[in-house]
């Protein structure tokens, strides 16, 4: 089965994560680009709210709340999508993990057979467009959260 060390990975991704133990690999077993988050660059920020607006907000929210109940399976057994704001997880994860997960999909960081309603974004946004959304959703936590994500990204360098 091809990428059984990734799919073996993903099996680990909560625990891993929350401790700053874990690398990310793309699917191909290949480490991407070392991947910076750049919430004061005014300029990449404001192209990253186009891309989130016109590419994310219709499932996470124009505010980046997410859907309702987005920790419970819906009908179709996939998760809502969460939300962006402080009041979500995705603060939770160091940048290297927000670039993966939303250029290869949960399903394809995850491995095995979980499923997502979240596609990857490869071949839709650049690098560069994904780091710009991503630095824009980083741009809008609150200034305590937005410290305590450094901390996270600084653990999981180490």
């Amino acid at each position: 089965m091809k990428n059984k060390g990734v799919m073996a990975l993903g099996a680990l991704v909560g625990a891993a994560i929350m401790y700053g133990i874990v690398t990310f690999f793309g699917p191909d077993g290949i480490a991407d680009q070392n991947v910076s988050l750049r919430p004061d660059d005014l300029q990449l920020v404001a192209q990253g709210k186009k891309i989130y607006d016109a590419n994310c907000a219709s499932c996470h929210g124009a505010r980046l709340e997410g859907e309702a109940n987005w920790r419970e399976r819906g009908p179709d057994g996939l998760l809502p999508a969460p939300p962006h704001d402080e009041t979500g997880h995705t603060w939770h994860h160091p940048d290297q993990v927000l670039f993966e997960l939303t250029k290869y999909g949960p399903a394809a960081m995850a491995g095995g057979d979980y499923k997502s309603a979240m596609q990857g974004y490869e071949g839709v946004l650049s690098d560069e467009e994904i780091i710009a959304s991503l630095s824009y959703i980083k741009s809008r936590w609150p200034k305590d959260v937005i410290a305590r994500h450094d901390q996270i990204n600084q653990s999981a360098a180490q």
